[in-house]
């Protein structure tokens, strides 16, 4: 069903094109005229567990220059998306379905239909996340900005693996079925492949979801434990037999203020120069390879610090994990002036940025899920001041807490056992720690 009855197909959308043509429709054509993480099965309902390869790949220049040419088509589809979305709520006043909107983009672009919909279905969810995120925050605005590239899926039929040769469907286009692009795969995993996603990060990678056969089985009658995340120290874990665990984040810290110190450097050398001359480009390459380097030391520490986490737990038999819940740190927990605007330095507004806790998250969720523990998020309030012996809140200025009481313990692993305690028993009460094991994720 298109957007609105009685109309040819892609009709809106060729109106949108023409109210954007000074900028969308000459960029549109232009393309046209080139003829160029774990994941779950929820939309099918299964409970089988899909996991996520990022490997290397080569091909041939011409296959490369034509990959580069799909990311600037899917930027474009995107950008259609947005608007179309944007267009089809002024008319009716309503979101625009998932067949309404595939409906408009079909058969408008030289890729398969599937990459064409894998777009599609990202905006969708980047609509509907955003529409779950305003509950808590307002102020969260949806899809709006414009992509100049968008990485390129491939799921189902769209594409064939043979051994580690891997060949991408285009489709067809202009009535001729066109020629697929051949790669070859530095590895391949061990299973059943459903979607391809080639990511470039100053490098070709190729993002391979696969289905290992495998499911977890849940943890009976195992210990409960609680992590405290900070930014210092990015994991302070505490379960009910008495072990804590501490893995220090100092080595992901250090890594961005140098990528900040960098930046900054680069940034002022840039600023004089003429935008796209031959010097600016130099300063600019040197930016991007700075940036994409530290993201994946980043990328590596973290994953060596949730593996390692996930592997304590399975070593103290635990069934569930509380994280303690940091979301809005950075928008309610600073001061106001008497405009209400929000008073806070640089250095801690930079902290606030560098802290990846929704990515340690996001990792934890599918690793415990995939080793049977489960995982819910908790509310951290309070959990750092209040003393779980006499009740008393304290500014915390060093890294163990202390109070008047004569109760003491190490800061992170305090807050810990105050969320173990609010999740057990709905209040701050002492829990018994015996030992405490500190880790640095590069020894993982």
């Amino acid at each position: 069903m298109n957007a609105g009855s009685g109309q040819p197909k892609s009709f809106w959308l060729a109106e949108l094109l023409n109210l954007c043509r000074k900028k969308q429709r000459k960029y549109f054509y232009y393309i046209l005229e080139s003829n160029i993480r774990s994941l779950y099965d929820g939309d099918k309902g299964g409970d089988l567990m899909y996991r996520t390869l990022k490997t290397g790949l080569t091909a041939s220049q011409p296959t490369l220059q034509h990959l580069f040419r799909i990311r600037r088509i899917c930027g474009t589809i995107w950008n259609d998306c947005v608007q179309l979305a944007r267009y089809y709520y002024r008319i009716h006043g309503g979101w625009i379905h998932q067949s309404e909107l595939q409906s408009e983009l079909k058969g408008l672009y030289p890729l398969h239909s599937q990459t064409i919909q894998a777009v599609c279905h990202k905006f969708l969810r980047a609509r509907d996340g955003v529409r779950k995120a305003r509950k808590t925050n307002p102020s969260i605005r949806y899809p709006y900005k414009e992509k100049f590239v968008f990485h390129p899926k491939w799921v189902d039929q769209s594409f064939v693996l043979e051994g580690r040769k891997l060949i991408l469907s285009l489709g067809r286009w202009k009535g001729k079925q066109q020629t697929p692009l051949v790669l070859t795969l530095a590895s391949v995993p061990n299973g059943v492949v459903k979607e391809v996603e080639l990511v470039y990060d100053g490098r070709w990678h190729a993002c391979l979801s696969y289905e290992d056969g495998v499911q977890p089985v849940p943890v009976q009658d195992g210990q409960t434990a609680a992590i405290d995340p900070g930014e210092i120290h990015t994991i302070a874990a505490l379960c009910t037999n008495g072990q804590a665990l501490v893995i220090s984040g100092r080595k992901m810290r250090s890594i961005h203020r140098l990528r900040n110190k960098k930046v900054r450097e680069l940034q002022i050398l840039m600023s004089r120069c003429q935008k796209g001359s031959r010097k600016w480009r130099q300063y600019n390459r040197a930016k991007t390879y700075i940036l994409s380097k530290s993201e994946r030391q980043l990328g590596d520490l973290l994953h060596k610090t949730t593996r390692t986490f996930v592997d304590w737990c399975v070593e103290q038999g635990v069934g569930h994990v509380a994280l303690g819940d940091v979301e809005g740190v950075q928008r309610h927990t600073s001061k106001r002036n008497k405009h209400k605007k929000q008073v806070r330095s640089k250095k801690v507004n930079q902290k606030l940025s560098n802290w990846s806790f929704g990515k340690v998250a996001a990792q934890l969720t599918y690793k415990l899920e995939a080793a049977g523990i489960s995982l819910s998020k908790e509310k951290e309030a309070y959990t750092t001041q209040a003393c779980p012996a006499c009740g008393k809140r304290n500014k915390v200025r060093s890294r163990n807490y202390r109070c008047s009481c004569g109760y003491e313990q190490h800061r992170d692993v305090h807050g810990a056992g105050n969320i173990l305690s609010q999740y057990l028993h709905g209040r701050f009460l002492e829990v018994m720690v015996t030992s405490i094991t500190y880790l640095r994720p590069v020894q993982a």
